[in-house]
C-alpha cells in the first residue's frame, strides 16, 4: 500500500513539472516573434517550503515543498505607477507537494504584484488548483469535497536587487460550496524565495 501511495504521488509531481514545462515550451516559441522590449515571458522563478496553519481535524501534517513559475505576457512593470501595476497581472504555474500524507496541489491563475520604491512588495493571485486530497473520508486532514477548487493567496516580501527577493506567503484552496461535499479547504503558509530573469 505504501509502495503504490509513493507511485501514485511520483505520477502527480511528473504530470505537474511535465505541464509546467510543455507551457513553457509554447510560451516561448510565442515569444520569439514578439518585440525585444517584451520577449521576457519567462519571469520569475519561486522555492520555498509551507505548512498547514489549520487546527483540530483539518490540519495538514508535514511540510510542503513549494515551487512557483511566474509568466509576463501582459507586460507587468515593477516601475511603473500602481494604476499601470493592477492593470498587469502576471500568470502564475505552482506546486505544492504533499508530505505526511497530506494532498498534493497543482495550481494555475493570475498573480497582481504592486512593487514599491523601498523594494518590499505586495501581492495577491486567484485562480483553480487541482489536488489528489482526502474528499469525503473520516481521516485526520480537511475534506476537501472535490478535487478542482478555487485558490488564492496574498502575500508580502522584500527585493535584494533586480534578480533575488524573499516572500511570506498565506494561501488557501476551497470550492466555495459550489460543488457536492465538504468544503474545509486547505489552508498554508510558506517562504517563498524568488529569482526574477
Amino acid at each position: 500500500m505504501r509502495l503504490n501511495g509513493t507511485l501514485r504521488r511520483l505520477a502527480f509531481i511528473s504530470a505537474a513539472l511535465a505541464s509546467v514545462a510543455s507551457g513553457s515550451s509554447v510560451i516561448a516559441a510565442d515569444m520569439s516573434q514578439a518585440p525585444a522590449d517584451t520577449t521576457r515571458i519567462f519571469d520569475e522563478l519561486r522555492f520555498g517550503a509551507s505548512a498547514s496553519i489549520q487546527t483540530g481535524h483539518d490540519h495538514e501534517n508535514g511540510v510542503f515543498p513549494d515551487v512557483q513559475v511566474l509568466f509576463n505576457p501582459f507586460g507587468y512593470n515593477p516601475a511603473g505607477d500602481w494604476k499601470d501595476q493592477i492593470t498587469h497581472p502576471r500568470i502564475h504555474i505552482g506546486t505544492s507537494i504533499g508530505t505526511g500524507g497530506s494532498a498534493d496541489q497543482l495550481y494555475s491563475g493570475l498573480t497582481w504584484t504592486m512593487t514599491y520604491s523601498s523594494g518590499i512588495f505586495t501581492e495577491a493571485g486567484f485562480g483553480g488548483v487541482v489536488h489528489n486530497g482526502n474528499l469525503t473520508a473520516e481521516n485526520d486532514g480537511p475534506k476537501l469535497g472535490c478535487h478542482l477548487l478555487f485558490h488564492e493567496y496574498l502575500g508580502a516580501g522584500y527585493n535584494f536587487d533586480s534578480h533575488w527577493s524573499l516572500m511570506a506567503q498565506v494561501a488557501h484552496s476551497s470550492h466555495a460550496d459550489l460543488c457536492n461535499g465538504p468544503n474545509a479547504g486547505m489552508t498554508r503558509a510558506g517562504l517563498l524565495v524568488g529569482y526574477k530573469f
